[in-house]
């Protein structure tokens, strides 16, 4: 079975592709990240996709070219080796910021011999809608068009290809020094225009040359694993829709938290929680330039009526209505069912939101600037609610769907709301709001200590009241909150560490199967700040060793394999 770690990322900022080791594109929306999809086969065998490998027996490695989202794939057969080389292109000439913002939507595919002679078979089967929709295929020698609705796709190839209702086949032979190219195009037949006429070897090379020259625009970064730290940069870029500056939180929907569990969500759209995380991993990064469009983003949302006045996630251009439906007839990745789009947690309270929306303000204050009035309104507003309302309970970060509670991590992140706009006030024209900001601040510290503790767990656990630990405390270190080597903290570190840790990844909580990849990183850090810096470079190192062979983390790891 194909694995989640078995795919690679392609994205052009404003969608994005997953291909597996073997050269098969799974997933492809078209023409953004929230798209229907056109190629779905991680989620249904029989809901598309496009695949180019050797016939036969074959061996294969991949890497991305260097600094960029290009894939190379190496194919080696007893015949001899050939190189597959895939992208989401870019238009010809965009660098630096501009890449992503005009983009042809295409998907060029190059392969080319090495050495000896390769045969490879191509499988072309589109199936739209999330693979509900058989297109209508026809085709010409070298060229196959497939339409169903609103999508219209054009493959062309330097090969001949055979057509059929299922799409469209090849068998190919290239030889040492060869290059066999194919373009995917989309197209939506009722906006006029035509397909984007593009080279696909040249394209490449452009679409290379274009990430180099993205990459030359952020090279400050001076710290502790480089390559790590830059290769993240860029999936971070490659996750951003470039026309409004939205981060989607992942390129897909409905992978399952747990294998053959019903845990599975969509997660192509914008939460403030994680843009704003997502900021700040960009500023240590050296990506200055963000912030500015993602603020600009957010002022373009719109406030909503009555007292929680902002959503806690958002679609790529702002849309509020998020709602969930299920597609009944995939049965998802590996059995996991059901699959959904769209997502119910838009209408969740999430009281941490205002705490990591203020904090990445008031970090970044100096490269944004100066704050624009409609901003520096949404700031004010932001702190008012995490003043009114952080005595009530929520859905907490982890998105809870049973019932509400009084999240430890919400009433933290509400104090981070006021503490970080108590330091913006005259940045953002709170000079009145001081002493009401103020009380309530240090009303939550209070509640925070006093209520959080609990005695039998020895540590700060998960709600008020509660003696379940989750790993999400681990953030009142790290936001200021508490000092790391604070006796309690300390104690809850430790805690977290033996009974929620496990061969270096931790769990968010003692029931869950799995190592939650932030909260491991969250836990190295915290053990940094502790003054620990071995065991915390040990806790890093395992987390990082669980990327794939592309340097790709997911959120979650299997702690059993």
């Amino acid at each position: 079975m194909t694995t989640i770690g078995d795919y690679g990322f392609l994205s052009d900022c404003q969608t994005a592709a997953l291909v597996t080791t073997g050269g098969s594109v799974d997933w492809l929306c078209l023409p953004r990240f929230d798209s229907p999809a056109v190629f779905a086969r991680m989620l249904g065998e029989n809901a598309g996709h496009w695949a180019i490998h050797p016939v036969g027996e074959h061996g294969s490695e991949r890497a991305y070219a260097d600094g960029t989202l290009v894939l190379r794939t190496y194919f080696r057969t007893s015949g001899g080796e050939a190189e597959l080389t895939d992208a989401l292109v870019f238009d010809a000439g965009a660098r630096g910021h501009d890449i992503g913002l005009e983009v042809p939507l295409v998907l060029a595919r190059v392969v080319r011999g090495i050495r000896g002679d390769v045969e490879l078979a191509m499988d072309f089967a589109p199936r739209l809608e999330y693979g509900l929709v058989r297109p209508r295929v026809t085709a010409e020698e070298r060229c196959v068009w497939a339409r169903g609705g609103p999508v219209e796709l054009r493959l062309t190839s330097d090969v001949g290809l055979d057509p059929s209702s299922e799409g469209a086949t090849a068998r190919f032979i290239v030889r040492e020094g060869e290059t066999i190219a194919f373009a995917l195009a989309y197209r939506d037949p009722y906006a006029g225009g035509d397909f984007a006429d593009v080279d696909p070897a040249t394209a490449l090379e452009d679409t290379i040359d274009a990430w180099t020259s993205w990459g030359a625009l952020h090279t400050d970064y001076e710290g502790i694993y480089p390559d790590e730290v830059r290769l993240s940069a860029r999936v971070l870029q490659g996750l951003t829709y470039q026309p409004s500056g939205a981060l989607v939180e992942a390129a897909t929907t409905s992978l399952p938290e747990v294998l053959g569990g019903d845990a599975n969500w969509d997660y192509r759209f914008t939460w403030l929680r994680d843009a704003s995380l997502t900021l700040r991993a960009q500023w240590v990064a050296a990506c200055p330039d963000e912030p500015e469009r993602f603020f600009r983003w957010l002022e373009q949302t719109g406030m909503r009526d009555g007292p929680h006045r902002y959503q806690i996630m958002y679609g790529l251009r702002g849309e509020n209505d998020l709602s969930e439906r299920v597609l009944e007839y995939l049965e998802g990745f590996g059995g996991s069912a059901p699959v959904r789009i769209g997502n119910e947690a838009w209408r969740q309270e999430q009281l941490d939101v205002m705490g990591e929306v203020l904090d990445a303000a008031h970090l970044l204050r100096d490269i944004i600037g100066g704050f624009s009035p409609a901003t520096q309104r949404l700031l004010v507003a932001l702190a008012d609610e995490a003043a009114e309302r952080w005595r009530l309970p929520d859905a907490g970060m982890w998105e809870a769907r049973d019932r509400n509670r009084h999240y430890l991590s919400s009433k933290v992140m509400c104090w981070v709301a006021l503490d970080r706009a108590l330091a913006l006030a005259d940045r953002i024209g709170a000079a009145d709001r001081i002493t009401t900001w103020t009380r309530e601040r240090e009303a939550i510290r209070t509640a925070v200590l006093h209520e959080g503790w609990h005695d039998g767990a020895k540590a700060f656990t998960g709600a008020f009241g509660s003696d379940h630990l989750d790993a999400s405390v681990l953030l009142m270190p790290l936001v200021g909150f508490l000092d790391a080597k604070d006796a309690r903290m300390r104690a809850t570190i430790d805690a977290i560490d033996e009974r929620l840790g496990v061969d270096g990844l931790v769990r968010r909580w003692p029931e869950e199967p799995n190592g939650f990849v932030i909260c491991s990183y969250w836990l190295a850090e915290c053990l940094a700040r502790a003054g620990e810096r071995e065991r915390a470079r040990e806790r890093f190192d395992a987390v990082t060793a669980c990327a794939n062979d592309l340097g790709l983390l997911s959120e979650m790891v299997d702690v059993g394999s």
